[in-house]
C-alpha cells in the first residue's frame, strides 16, 4: 500500500476515533507539510515530529499516558504515520473540548498566541477552501 493511501486511512481512523472533521485533519496535514520520520527544530529548543508536525512539548503528557519513556513517544509519533495522526486528532479535539470552537481549536493547534494561531487557522481554512473541503459562500 502506499504511504499516501496508509495517511489518508490514518486520517479516516483518527477523525472518527477523536470525532473531528476529517477534512480538517487534511487541512492541518498539508499546512503542516511534514513527513513520516520527519524532525525539525524550533527555534525554542523544541521539535516537530512527522506529518501533522507534533510538537515534542507533548512528549512528557503522551510518554505517561502511554506508559513509555519520552524517548519511545518521541520514536513513534516521529516515526508512525498513524500515532502521529492521532496524535494530532487527540490534541485537536482536546482544543475542541476546551474551547466549543473548531476554528479556534484550529488556531491552538498552531499556537495559543493570537497573532500565531490566527494566522495558522487563516491558512488551514484556505487550504480547506483551495481543496474543495469546504463550502463557500457564492
Amino acid at each position: 500500500m502506499s504511504a499516501a493511501k496508509v495517511l489518508a486511512a490514518c486520517l479516516m481512523l483518527a477523525s472518527q476515533t477523536y470525532e473531528v472533521p476529517p477534512a480538517v485533519l487534511v487541512g492541518i496535514y498539508k499546512a503542516e507539510g511534514g513527513k513520516v520520520g520527519q524532525e525539525v527544530g524550533n527555534t525554542n529548543g523544541s521539535q516537530d515530529l512527522g506529518p501533522m508536525q507534533i510538537n515534542t512539548i507533548w512528549m512528557p503528557e503522551l510518554s505517561k499516558k502511554w506508559g513509555v519513556s519520552e524517548k519511545t513517544a518521541k520514536k513513534w509519533v516521529r516515526d508512525d504515520p498513524c500515532t502521529n495522526v492521532g496524535v494530532a486528532a487527540w490534541i485537536l479535539r482536546s482544543h475542541l473540548d476546551e474551547t466549543q470552537n473548531l476554528s479556534q481549536a484550529i488556531a491552538h493547534y498552531h499556537s495559543r498566541t493570537p497573532l500565531h494561531g490566527t494566522k495558522y487557522k487563516t491558512k488551514v481554512i484556505s487550504i480547506l477552501k483551495d481543496n474543495g473541503l469546504v463550502k463557500t459562500d457564492r
